[in-house]
């Protein structure tokens, strides 16, 4: 599993559609376990910042973000592509 998002500028960059494929699928899960994170912090009172948004609108991303992974998971198993 890729950690960092600059793991996945190679695959971005690709001419294949798989790879590009799976570096959006890697993009959108570092930004979703970032996000998660984050809202753990902000129910636990230990987060390092506090966002101007509200909490609410931040699990709203958080979810929809999880609905978006998991349709991309689904294509995967279904187009034959390990994530």
């Amino acid at each position: 599993m890729m950690d960092d998002l600059k793991d996945t500028i190679e695959l971005m960059q690709s001419s294949d559609y798989v790879e590009r494929f799976k570096a959006e699928y890697y993009q959108t899960k570092i930004r979703y376990n970032k996000l998660h994170k984050l809202l753990v912090q902000l129910d636990a009172g230990t987060a390092p910042f506090t966002p101007k948004c509200s909490k609410d609108l931040l699990k709203k991303q958080a979810a929809d973000m999880g609905i978006y992974l998991y349709d991309l998971e689904v294509r995967a198993s279904l187009e034959g592509i390990e994530l």
